[in-house]
């Protein structure tokens, strides 16, 4: 009797198995299925900064081929689940903040307490000297605001601009050279080709073309769309992805190392994802509403030239 009942719930589950089968689709199916895959060299399990169009920063690796035990030359970074928490809890500059806090915290005491640089205000004198004491603490303080909150603009990030990746090249502007992350300066035609590669890569997933996709993107990364649109066709779904327009993007850091370069780009683009089976019945998406996504690419090509390849796609924290 057990044996019995054990060989109907397990009859059971594998018809329910087989029936969902085809269902089981991947809930993001565009291309990298709405995970974090690829390699960033030695900076492939740290975290990229956060930038405007990313500010939490980005998920970890899902698949990688590079090993968590390697080099990770990347000493200043913040391991991923602690950048946003440090931008957050950082003051605006140490230097102004001890500094004008304690000029103020100091100045203001001996003001109220009638002990300031010419004996408080007991005499005529006295109270010169408090507008003057006044007048000191202010101007040291705004020239400390000036001073340092110059130097912090210099550093903000210059990225791509808004509007369609169809209406033409974008006027982009890259960060200037001493805020860089590193010693690779990305240019407007680098840019262009990121937000290309972009366009392109979606195209060729929605084809299934695989060879072209051998042509903008590593290896590992083809490997794992290879095997996404596998299983999607063992599953019997289709996805099929349009009207790509690329929104807003801007540089999270750029690198080289080993002979290779490397720039990770946080890219906001809006496309039509839909999924759909064997007959045309949709089972996933809609075919007249848009979804708006952000994620950070990274592109690498070898350092004497070429073309730039997509090596990871990573989805942002925070969402």
């Amino acid at each position: 009797m057990k044996k019995r009942y054990l060989s109907s719930v397990l009859t059971a589950l594998l018809a329910v198995s087989l029936l969902g089968g085809p269902l089981a689709y991947h809930a993001d199916a565009r291309p990298g299925q709405g995970s974090s895959m690829g390699s960033r060299g030695s900076r492939t399990w740290s975290a990229p900064p956060p930038t405007r169009t990313s500010p939490y920063g980005a998920a970890p690796m899902d698949r990688s081929i590079t090993p968590r035990s390697g080099p990770s030359g990347y000493g200043a970074q913040a391991p991923y689940g602690q950048s946003m928490g440090a931008q957050a809890m950082r003051p605006r500059h140490p230097f102004l903040t001890g500094l004008a806090g304690g000029l103020l915290g100091a100045g203001l005491f001996g003001l109220l307490s009638g002990h300031g640089i010419m004996g408080g205000v007991h005499s005529f004198f006295g109270f010169i000297g408090l507008l003057f004491q006044i007048a000191l603490i202010v101007w040291v303080v705004m020239w400390l605001v000036r001073r340092f909150s110059g130097n912090r603009a210099s550093g903000n990030n210059f990225g791509f601009s808004n509007g369609s990746a169809n209406a033409g090249p974008p006027l982009s502007t890259p960060r200037p050279a001493a805020q860089q992350s590193s010693d690779l300066a990305i240019n407007a035609a680098d840019y262009q080709a990121f937000q290309q590669t972009l366009l392109d890569i979606q195209n060729a997933w929605n084809q299934q073309n695989i060879p072209a996709m051998q042509q903008m993107a590593t290896p590992e990364m083809v490997s794992y769309f290879n095997q996404q649109l596998a299983t999607l066709a063992a599953q019997g779904a289709r996805n099929v992805v349009s009207d790509v327009h690329f929104i807003q993007g801007d540089l999270a850091e750029a690198w080289q190392e080993a002979g290779m370069d490397y720039a990770s780009v946080a890219m906001r683009y809006s496309l039509i994802d839909l999924t759909t089976n064997a007959t045309g019945q949709v089972l996933q998406g809609s075919s007249t509403e848009p979804v708006t996504i952000t994620e950070l690419w990274t592109f690498t090509r070898p350092s004497r030239g070429g073309r730039w390849l997509l090596s990871a796609i990573q989805q942002t924290s925070g969402n």
